[in-house]
């Protein structure tokens, strides 16, 4: 059979985290080899995070728009054109993929086109050829879940709804997470008829409660009609287009079905368990702190270890493994941590959190001190719409801390960020009250919020 030299390093997986652990362990040196079967970038620039919000900002001209009048704009009917879209987005998606190429190669990282597969500790099999390394990295990411009812497979997942054709006019998502909030909101403004179907009685499960809540009612202010307690039984064609069967009631019906039930890790057909590597029982590769497997020639990074399926997670432990196992100079190497973890859901209002719910708060803490704020942004006093914001801090009441900062608001996604640091630094809720805001903006009420509400548990103080 042929073989290659050896390498240190072969990374499985061209996505975020495969290729900066690829590019950093060899400017530092190593000899890398980096295998991908598909477009380099991964999940986040393909099918995930660009082209999502790309679609995001397409989706909010049409409010953009209709806004303007407040301002004294005079627009003529705007059309939409959903083909030019998905062409835009494929052209900035190939440059993007040629990024990509070119960092590895001005970082000396070899790329091979291909299928993986672990044969042991230290070879990789790529076709009908074997790669010898010191080490193995598994980044290949995750992959839609799809759900076992029956007609699952007329459904879309998120990953072909950016490219489906027509354009739904009636779109049906099944699932209140991250995905079906965000997709709920772009298909909405681009112009269809959006019904979010959550088989619990809330959206966005792992955020804070109060938060949800109010995305929920912003949401069905806009129009998307909201289902809870809607547990989809099947889905079926029919002559107008396909009909979801949702417990007792009366079938809905959609010209196209998106299944938002979550992604799972992508370990199928890596020889993973013949070469003795461990897995959860959610089928994730397990790890320790430093992401060596049970293997230990062999680590894992990114959404195939499922701690928290974010790009910039991914890219952070991407850093820390290349640390540690190739030297960071004279800097300590650095180090994952999962707590204050910003996040952001790009629907419409975007939401953005950081650090403990008030539920995870009360768990870990004593009595907390909860600020809440909901009011009209500044720009909607002109537009005529009735869309709010909402922030809210969770402050450990022994300490001042500030625990967890929740908005929805606009721009939330980039107020949360700076935000993070402040949380990640040990900011009190004095030092917030100390800072001067900057006026008039929607972030200011974070460090204007006085009034309180104090509670310990199931007591309130």
């Amino acid at each position: 059979m042929p073989t290659s030299a050896a390498f240190d390093l072969v990374v499985i997986g061209g996505g975020s985290g495969g290729v900066r652990a690829a590019r950093l362990a060899a400017q530092r040196g190593a000899r890398v080899v980096l295998v991908e079967g598909q477009r380099l970038g991964g999940t986040c620039v393909n099918v995930g995070c660009i082209p999502k919000k790309l679609y995001s900002y397409a989706s909010h001209y049409a409010q953009a728009f209709e806004e303007a009048r407040g301002y004294g704009w005079q627009v003529d009917q705007p059309m939409f054109d959903w083909g030019r879209l998905r062409r835009q987005r494929a052209v900035e998606i190939e440059r993007l993929n040629g990024v990509y190429e070119r960092l590895l190669q001005d970082a000396g990282v070899q790329v091979r086109r291909g299928w993986a597969q672990l044969v042991d500790a230290h070879t990789v099999r790529i076709g009908t050829h074997d790669v010898y390394a010191e080490r193995i990295l598994v980044a290949t990411g995750g992959a839609p879940r799809r759900p076992p009812f029956e007609g699952a497979e007329l459904a879309l997942s998120s990953d072909q709804l950016f490219d489906v054709e027509p354009f739904p006019r009636r779109l049906a998502i099944v699932g209140g997470g991250y995905i079906g909030c965000e997709f709920a909101s772009i298909f909405h403004g681009l112009g269809a008829q959006v019904t979010l179907l959550q088989r619990g009685d809330r959206l966005l499960p792992g955020f804070d409660d109060e938060m949800a809540r109010f995305v929920a009612s912003e949401l069905g202010k806009k129009g998307i009609a909201l289902r809870f307690g809607a547990s989809v039984q099947r889905v079926s064609r029919h002559a107008a287009g396909l009909e979801i069967h949702v417990g007792d009631g009366d079938p809905l019906q959609a010209d196209a079905v998106l299944l938002a039930t979550g992604r799972a890790p992508r370990t199928e057909g890596l020889g993973l368990e013949a070469a003795g590597v461990q897995m959860t029982d959610q089928g994730a590769i397990e790890v320790d702190a430093h992401f060596r497997t049970s293997v230990p020639s062999v680590f894992a990074i990114g959404d195939v270890v499922d701690h928290r399926a974010l790009t910039p997670v991914a890219l952070l432990q991407a850093g820390a493994l290349v640390d540690r196992l190739y030297g960071c100079g004279n800097e300590a190497p650095r180090e994952m941590r999962y707590d204050d973890v910003p996040t952001a859901v790009f629907c419409d209002p975007p939401a953005a959190s950081v650090g403990l719910t008030e539920a995870q708060a009360r768990e870990r803490h004593g009595k907390l001190r909860i600020y809440r704020s909901e009011f009209r942004p500044l720009r909607h006093t002109l537009t005529g719409s009735d869309e709010r914001a909402f922030m809210k801090l969770v402050v450990d009441d022994a300490t001042d801390v500030v625990l967890g900062v929740h908005l929805v608001a606009p721009e939330a996604a980039e107020v949360i960020q700076g935000f993070a640091v402040a949380l990640k630094a040990g900011a009190t809720k004095a030092l917030f009250d100390n800072t001067v805001a900057v006026h008039p903006t929607v972030a200011e009420e974070l460090v204007l919020m006085r009034e309180r509400h104090c509670s310990g548990g199931s007591s309130v103080a």
